[in-house]
């Protein structure tokens, strides 16, 4: 068994390399700034309509939140963005983030800004396209995601088909094995370690308790998994955020030599590569992006599998709840982890040396337990275990998207079932390999996506500037609501009878 994981673990670590090497990285921010230019800075200078319609829609609009009829299929905005919240701020936020500083240093925090600010755009162009390919399968639910944009967007060009169709195949199966590293077994191990390490529970126990939790939901399908996450996602979120909050304003004289380390080590570090790149900003840059990518997993084309089960006709209004989760899951619960890690005494604040032994996935809950005693260790340890089991609960339903498209709706079950019993194999498993697999298949993933988001960056454009005109600039003209006629048909009947 060792020598198997060896095995695994070496073969692993090769096509890791590989897939995350520059070229990668740079397609992955490339893909965000390409869609920031074509949409004139859409994050940046709709700033306060992209607000005003998430977070701010929540207290003024009713639609956004409210429940669909049993009958329905589809979920609600608000619930599409808490299940979409659901599986991206898991452990990417708290040990995920404190991975990152332990091994690229505290530069990394600033890649991880980098990859937000462009993977708001990339989110967005997603959501866009992930609406308007969407259709509904037998059971009257809808199915959007890569995989569809691929066959029918990059698959519509003309000598694209068999491409377009390909690739969607490809994203679909890289999908159904990155729903078992970054949505499963990675996750589950983070809930294990932590719950070992504060409350002396053996690792396998966790794992089977949180199995027969897990398939209490799973198996029940969107509708059962969005109205848990709908209560959870919001409750745990502003528990974490105000627990950082509190911690950083404790330690505000730090506040401002922890972003000075960050900036320094972005860009500072010995001599490689011929003297171009410093080793330490390269560590800092691929740490930072892996990170920053496993966090808000803008660019993996996952979360569009869940927005594209939301109740909304305009695609952009979709886009814009994509904006909103990078932005929420990065650059704040994330920043705020960052800074708590940084100002607790964790790292050197002029040369960015760690100065702590702890498994650096378990350094926030050293930082929570110097500040607030053994309470903090075990705050972390319940925020661990409600973050990263909401995140199983999230990409279970990717992953059942995904299988969906390669075997058919009803061979979802049995997808479900293996789901479920891998959460033991997670929570006694190895830690390292947990991560790696997932950074593998996380970066498999975005290859087939990106391209398809690339080669369909025009249409999200004219999607874009459709919505601009007709809303901000009151100009009448027709919709583009779907690509499909009978759908777009239903949607302009709809906004009629309104």
């Amino acid at each position: 068994m060792e020598n198997l994981v060896q095995t695994v673990t070496e073969v692993n670590s090769a096509v890791n390399s590989f897939v995350w090497g520059m070229p990668m990285l740079i397609m992955l921010v490339g893909t965000g700034i390409l869609m920031t230019l074509l949409t004139k800075a859409f994050q940046v200078t709709k700033f306060r309509h992209w607000m005003k319609h998430t977070i701010g829609g929540i207290f003024t609009n009713k639609h956004v939140t409210a429940h669909t009829a049993k009958e329905d299929k589809s979920i609600s905005q608000f619930q599409s963005l808490c299940t979409a919240l659901a599986a991206t701020i898991g452990t990417g936020n708290i040990s995920g983030v404190a991975a990152a500083i332990a091994t690229g240093g505290p530069g990394s925090v600033f890649w991880m800004w980098i990859v937000a600010i462009f993977g708001m755009m990339t989110n967005y162009s997603e959501n866009v396209l992930g609406i308007y390919f969407r259709r509904k399968n037998k059971d009257g639910e809808w199915c959007g995601g890569a995989m569809y944009y691929l066959q029918d967007g990059l698959g519509s060009y003309p000598g694209y088909k068999k491409i377009g169709g390909v690739l969607a195949v490809l994203f679909s199966c890289f999908c159904v094995i990155a729903s078992f590293g970054i949505g499963n077994m990675s996750q589950i191990n983070s809930i294990a370690v932590n719950m070992k390490q504060v409350f002396q529970i053996p690792m396998w126990l966790t794992g089977v308790c949180l199995m027969a939790l897990a398939a209490l939901v799973v198996v029940g399908g969107l509708k059962r998994i969005a109205a848990v996450t709908e209560k959870l996602v919001p409750f745990m979120a502003l528990a974490y955020v105000l627990g950082t909050l509190v911690i950083v304003v404790m330690n505000a004289s730090r506040i401002l030599p922890a972003l000075g380390i960050v900036f320094k080590c972005a860009f500072t570090g010995r001599a490689a590569f011929g003297g171009v790149v410093g080793a330490t900003v390269k560590d800092a840059v691929t740490w930072g992006m892996k990170r920053g990518v496993f966090s808000n997993e803008a660019g993996l084309g996952s979360s569009v599998m869940v927005h594209s089960n939301s109740n909304v006709k305009e695609p952009v209004v979709q886009g814009m709840w994509g904006i909103f989760e990078v932005f929420a899951d990065t650059i704040i619960v994330c920043s705020l982890t960052a800074l708590t890690v940084l100002t607790s005494g964790l790292v050197d604040l002029d040369t960015g040396a760690m100065l702590t032994a702890t498994e650096k996935t378990a350094m926030v809950a050293e930082a929570f337990e110097m500040n607030f005693g053994k309470f903090g260790a075990w705050f972390i340890a319940i925020a661990v275990l409600l973050f990263a089991f909401s995140t199983v609960l999230g990409w279970s339903h990717y992953g059942a998207k995904a299988f969906e498209y390669l075997f058919g709706t009803k061979a979802t079950i049995g997808y479900k079932v293996v789901f479920v019993g891998f959460i033991v194999v997670g929570a006694t498993m190895s830690l390292d390999l947990a991560w790696d697999l997932s950074d593998t298949f996380n970066g498999l993933m975005a290859i087939p996506n990106l391209i398809g988001v690339i080669s369909l960056s025009s249409l999200v454009y004219r999607i874009t500037a459709n919505y601009i005109d007709r809303i901000l600039k009151g100009k009448k003209l027709e919709p583009m609501y779907s690509a499909f006629p009978e759908y777009q048909a239903q949607e302009e009947a709809e906004e009629a009878a309104k």
